[in-house]
Parts: C-alpha cells; structure tokens; sequence
C-alpha cells in the first residue's frame, strides 16, 4: 500500500559552513542541489529568524520544512529516563504536526529541523559513555529530540548508526517513529542489537492530532516489515488521550496489531504507555499554532505533577490513571501474552 505521507523533502536547506569540513555536509550540499531544493548559507542556526508568509501559521509551516545541516558542538548526553539511560542526538525537530508534541515548546521559535554532519564524534562520545558502564549494556534513545526515521531516508546517520551498535559490546540502540519510510533500513547489519519502536495511537488521535505522520495501517505494515528484517520490535502507545470512544478505538488498534504482527515478532515485544500530558507553556504555544485544535487543554479536568527539572505538568486525575492502566493492560494481556511492558507514565 502507498504511504500517504511522502517522504519528508525540506522547502529549504540551510548549511553552515563548518558542515561542509564533514563528508557527510558536502553529499548532503551535493544532494539538495541536484534535487533543486533552495540552498542557503547561515554562519550559525541561531541566525534564522524570520520566514516569509503573511500570517504566523504560514510562517510556522515553512520553518517546519526547513533543514539545517550542522554539526553537534555539545557532546555530552542527555539522561533518557525511564526508555535508555542516555540521548543520542542526530538531529532536532520534526517535520509532523502533531498538536500535543512537547517539541512545541522545547524548540520554541526554532521549529526547524536540524541534522548533524558530524556522526563519528557523535558516536565517539557514545563509546566513551559505554566504556564508563561497562560490562553494563547502554542504551541510546535516538529520538528523545527528533523524529530520525523521518529524515534519514536522506541522510542515512541512523542507517550507519545502526551498523555501528550492531558491532558494538556494550551498546544498544533505541528509537521510535510515526513515519513508514523504513525500507532503506531493513538491509542494515543490526545484529538485534538495536530496537526499532513504532509510536501508535487510535485513528481519532491519528487523524484529528497527528497531521503530516503516517497513518496507522502504514506504520503497522511498517512494523511488519522491520520485523521480518530480523529487528527486535516495539511500540509506544502515546498519547494516551481520553476522548469519546477511546474505550473502543484502542481496543481496534490492538486487534488490528495483532492481526497483522506474524507470530515469531510477538515473542519479543516491548510496549511503553505515556498518558497525554501538557505544561503552561505547551498550551500557550499549541494554541497559538494549532488554533483550531481539538486537543482537550483544559486544567481543571487535570491532576498536577512536578516533572523532571523542576516543570510541572498536567496529567490525568488519579482514578482516570488507572481506568488506562486498567483497560489497557487488560488489552496487552489479552492479544500479547508474551509482550513486556516496560512502564506506563
């Protein structure tokens, strides 16, 4: 089945020059300009302000199809609690408009993307951390800041960071997309050392709050596919988002899942559950954004949680926590037997 969604091409790419000291810059530079695409210089991303169009909405599309090729100047790592111990960071930002995303406000008014040339120190610093650790396993989340799937059909950075994991001792890595565009992964020479999550969601979530993704059937053909290539396999469910129905539309995505997964990729699967969640800041910037959202935003149907560094959110009240908890673990246990969920939060 053709994907809906096209693989991502930038509207703009903007280069840095110390990019173009890293092969991986030149073949990119060479690329978009045999495709056409609009190339121009800017001596740091910090200097892109300001895109053209008559209204913010106009505005906010173009910078979200807009590439930044760069290098990645800081080479410590983020925690990644509770999916790895630590973030690896190939690129920034997406190129789907999903309203409840928290890149809305971590990436403020930078919404563009960014992909980073320089993969072999990124990956030094990785050796570094796991020799730190050793003979402990460290894993790396590769999409804490991004969706790398979505772009990596032209930079292949995930495809070579792949093969490196893959003959590594002490690592593993992790990532999570909403986007199909899968094929040119499936040769890679993973060795299982690398799990490859889909993020998955009912169709009204999907369709009301996740423009620009795949739709679910193109992710679970997807997961099919990464499947049969031999990857150890799994699945965020994210957002979990109460709406009318949402009893049965997650009952439909598990039952479509578990038609479509072959039976030897059940046996080790992995499952995260994240409930929807939203911060002040997030709300003012989805609304602005996306005004004609349906995302529910109201805080006095909310529990308040103090978050990692100190930022509180609005999450769930208690007794609708464990409705989800409740419901959707009955409904792992019921057509995945032999999946683990790792947590729900």
């Amino acid at each position: 089945m053709i994907c809906m969604v096209k693989p991502f091409i930038p509207q703009l790419v903007y280069i840095e020059p110390k990019a173009l000291d890293y092969p991986l810059g030149n073949q990119l530079l060479k690329k978009f300009e045999e495709m056409g695409v609009e190339i121009k210089q800017t001596t740091s991303h910090n200097q892109i302000r300001n895109f053209p169009g008559e209204n913010h909405f106009q505005k906010y599309r173009l910078a979200k199809s807009t590439l930044v090729i760069g290098i990645r100047k800081t080479l410590q790592f983020d925690s990644s609690k509770p999916s790895a111990e630590y973030a690896i960071p190939f690129a920034t930002g997406c190129m789907g408009h999903c309203h409840y995303c928290y890149l809305q406000t971590t990436m403020g008014s930078k919404p563009y993307i960014r992909t980073y040339v320089n993969v072999e120190e990124i990956l030094d610093a990785a050796e570094g951390y796991m020799k730190e650790r050793a003979p402990e396993i460290t894993r790396f989340e590769a999409s804490c800041t991004s969706d790398i799937v979505g772009i990596d059909h032209l930079t292949h950075t995930l495809k070579h960071a792949i093969e490196y994991f893959g003959q590594s001792e002490h690592g593993q890595l992790r990532f999570v997309t909403k986007f199909a565009h899968v094929d040119h992964l499936l040769d890679a020479k993973h060795n299982g050392r690398t799990r490859f999550r889909f993020s998955i969601n009912d169709d009204y979530i999907i369709k009301y709050f996740e423009p620009g993704t795949s739709r679910l059937h193109e992710r679970i053909e997807a997961a099919v596919k990464v499947a049969e290539a031999g990857y150890p396999l799994g699945f965020i469910v994210a957002p979990i988002y109460l709406h009318e129905g949402w009893e049965q539309g997650y009952l439909e995505m598990f039952e479509k899942l578990e038609a479509a997964l072959p039976s030897f990729a059940k046996k080790d699967l992995t499952f995260e559950l994240i409930q929807h969640r939203f911060t002040k800041p997030a709300k003012r910037v989805i609304q602005e954004n996306y005004p004609m959202t349906k995302l529910e935003l109201d805080e006095s149907k909310r529990k308040w949680k103090w978050g990692r560094y100190g930022i509180g959110k609005y999450v769930y009240p208690t007794d609708q926590q464990e409705q989800i908890k409740l419901t959707l673990g009955n409904y792992l246990k019921s057509y995945f037997p032999e999946a683990r969920m790792e947590y729900f939060t």
